[in-house]
């Protein structure tokens, strides 16, 4: 029962913490424009190229 309660507590909280550091990438990016936008999980390399969609791009992985 106590594994299941931790379980319980603890995957919401993880979830809030992931939430917390994707706002806060956001606002850092906000506020520093020169670094571009900032890379959201599973689009490449950002806006500027098309990794995504099949195309070549120089700045992967």
């Amino acid at each position: 029962m106590r594994d299941y309660l931790v379980a319980m507590l603890a995957l919401p909280l993880l979830f809030l913490v992931w939430v917390v550091v994707q706002w806060i990438t956001r606002q850092y990016a906000m506020r520093h424009p020169e670094f571009g936008p900032p890379r959201e999980e599973g689009s490449g390399c950002g806006s500027s190229c098309q990794c995504g969609s099949g195309g070549s791009c120089k700045k992967q992985k």
